[in-house]
């Protein structure tokens, strides 16, 4: 697979969204299918791998997803790229009389979960827990220094320059995809001028744009986000049902599915865009992989391009939410 840059790190054009294994799309498989399903996608190519200490059952606990990933690569941790991410609360800079101990005592304990001694991308967990970012920039630089950590980011967040004037990032991650589109207005041409990665969360929508999701599904009851998404209820599934129509036209032009060209869309658009699509199951895993392998050229991109902003999309969501 072809590579890209988050920052000074090299990637996988597309990275692999390792939630699912722990939270947010119901019943969970086993733990031995999901080590098996990420070891998979390394196999076809993929060096990228994202998770977050919060990814548990319910979001009930800690480190469940990190554990599974941490088992998961172990054997070829030098080749590959991990992604983890903290939530940071003023009480607990508080109780640890500082952020960098604070920061530090989260980074342990997922370094301790994914049986490594650094991660690749360390991102703070958005920005609502009343800490200065700054603050958070000098500690992130601090443990870059200390080389636990290669890079640092920020998630679910457009508080960006004040943190890059501090410690320089590696990446954003936002969610972004062709129903979720407020990061090109500043957060992306941003990122694109300081060399910062963009990492896409939720690249198809949770599934929207597959085209495999209809007025007739239903999610499940426990643990499953789809059931609040906006773009997945019943009403708005039914009218962006043109942009799935869409999609559903240009894979059936180029050999692909839906889900493939909504990925090669934006990795045509921009050079330092590195989706991390989410799943559960091992085929739809490689299938989200393989859209690396989708060209669309400058016409078919511009005409896909000028039909998107025809479209009208139900159910925005935004990415600070």
């Amino acid at each position: 697979m072809k590579t890209r840059k988050l920052g000074e790190i090299t990637v996988s054009e597309v990275g692999m969204g390792c939630m699912a294994f722990s939270h947010g799309y119901g019943k969970m498989p086993s733990e031995q299918y999901s080590i098996e399903a990420i070891q998979n996608a390394y196999a076809y190519g993929c060096t990228f791998f994202d998770t977050a200490e919060i990814y548990s059952p319910n979001l009930s606990g800690i480190g469940h997803n990190e554990r599974i990933v941490g088992k998961a690569l172990h054997d070829v941790r030098g080749n590959v790229v991990i992604g983890t991410k903290l939530f940071l609360s003023s009480a607990e800079v508080r109780r640890e009389g500082s952020v960098y101990g604070a920061v530090r005592r989260h980074l342990e304990g997922s370094l301790d979960r994914l049986q490594t001694d650094y991660t690749d991308i360390y991102y703070l967990h958005r920005t609502s827990g009343g800490v200065r970012i700054e603050e958070v920039a000098e500690t992130m630089g601090r443990l870059v220094e200390e080389e636990l950590i290669r890079g640092w980011g920020l998630s679910q967040v457009d508080v960006i320059d004040r943190a890059q004037q501090v410690t320089p990032l590696s990446a954003i991650q936002n969610i972004y995809s062709m129903v979720e589109r407020d990061m090109e207005q500043a957060v992306i041409p941003y990122c694109m001028e300081h060399n910062i990665g963009v990492v896409p969360f939720s690249p198809i929508a949770s599934g929207l744009l597959s085209g495999k999701i209809t007025t007739d599904t239903k999610f499940e009851r426990n643990d499953d986000v789809r059931n609040w998404v906006p773009q997945l209820s019943r009403q708005n599934i039914a009218a962006n049902q043109p942009i799935v129509d869409l999609l559903g036209r240009y894979a059936k032009q180029k050999d692909a599915t839906s889900a493939q060209i909504s990925l090669a869309w934006m990795l045509h658009k921009y050079p330092n865009v590195v989706p991390i699509p989410g799943s559960k199951n091992k085929d739809r895993i490689v299938e989200n992989l393989n859209a690396a392998q989708v060209e669309l050229t400058t016409e078919e991109f511009e005409s896909l391009e000028e039909s998107l902003n025809q479209c009208r999309v139900y159910g925005h969501r935004g990415f600070t939410r």
